[in-house]
């Protein structure tokens, strides 16, 4: 499949990666994806969350968790490439009016802004900033799967005035099926798209759906997709940039910088990150719960006993254990 040149892809290895390691990867890692990602010809390269050495202690988050702009200088120097670079302020979690600097001042070319549904307010107020200083903007609406259809109308309708450029549909649990990805890219399509807004995907792969969801999304003209390289990322981890880039059949993507970087970089990180597909994060997947839960349990003295995980999580859905027991 030959896609459209409209198509643009964004790494998230770094910034969604971390958080399975409180971001503290060196620089020989983040210098590694950065060059894969210009080599790959990958559009945006996400490098991290500029949220608030307040709330997250730099005593055990690296710095890919506040992105200031000597350390990514210190990546990437004045970044004189093709590739624009991108950070995302969480909702409620970032400093934003003082930890983002103006456009002019900074490396970076986009902000995300990444928020639940009651959060909308404060998103807003965050785009508008990140707008105002010169960048390029997104809204990563989280856990959308557990969000009713009348405040996801509100909020898409409130969004769609807003000075956002891509709203993002983000399937935060792993639990959306083909069916639900398509109603929600119509639904975010049928706002954005009037208000000449673009609509992206953000992917988890707690079903092993990542990579199918994306597909789907790319289908509904969806021209903003998120991957990472060998899907690193939390839990379950992201829709594999290395399947995404051989899918796309693009002459702008070249796959062999990616397997580069995977077999270099990515893969002896497996051992210690224990991200990627396992039945815990398929069980909260199928549950539509946070993987926080399966992320304790592969961490606990407990790992390995799905079957008492699954008793576990299922004590206040019964509805859930009947189908699914």
């Amino acid at each position: 499949m030959k896609c459209g040149a409209n198509i643009r892809l964004l790494d998230c290895t770094i910034r969604d990666g971390g958080l399975m390691n409180n971001h503290l990867f060196g620089d020989d890692i983040v210098k590694a994806v950065y060059s894969a990602c210009i080599e790959a010809g990958i559009d945006y390269m996400e490098i991290g969350y500029i949220n608030s050495r307040r709330i997250f202690s730099p005593d055990e988050h690296g710095a890919w968790k506040y992105c200031r702009e000597d350390d990514i200088r210190r990546i990437v120097g004045e970044n004189e490439t093709p590739l624009k670079l991108s950070a995302m302020a969480d909702a409620e979690k970032s400093d934003y009016r003082e930890d983002i600097l103006p456009r002019d001042q900074s490396v970076l070319d986009m902000i995300r802004v990444a928020a639940y549904i009651h959060q909308i307010p404060l998103a807003l107020d965050m785009i508008k900033d990140a707008h105002d200083k010169g960048y390029e903007t997104t809204i990563n609406l989280m856990a959308v799967s557990i969000v009713d259809d009348r405040e996801l109308d509100e909020a898409l309708e409130l969004l769609a005035r807003s000075e956002v450029g891509t709203i993002y549909v983000v399937d935060s649990f792993g639990a959306l099926s083909s069916e639900q990805t398509q109603f929600l890219l119509k639904k975010y399509l049928s706002y954005a798209e009037p208000s000449g807004k673009q609509v992206g995907m953000h992917a988890h792969n707690n079903q092993q759906l990542a990579f199918a969801n994306t597909i789907e999304a790319i289908k509904l003209k969806a021209n903003m997709l998120d991957a990472s390289i060998a899907g690193l990322g939390r839990g379950a981890g992201n829709c594999a940039m290395e399947l995404l880039v051989g899918f796309l059949h693009n002459p702008q993507f070249h796959l062999r910088p990616i397997l580069h970087c995977i077999q270099q970089c990515i893969e002896p990180l497996q051992e210690e990150l224990k991200w990627g597909f396992g039945v815990p994060y398929m069980l909260t997947g199928l549950l539509n719960q946070h993987p926080y839960a399966a992320i304790q349990f592969n961490d606990g003295d407990d790992r390995g006993d799905i079957v008492k995980f699954f008793d576990a999580i299922n004590e206040e859905e019964h509805l859930a254990t009947k189908y699914l027991a």
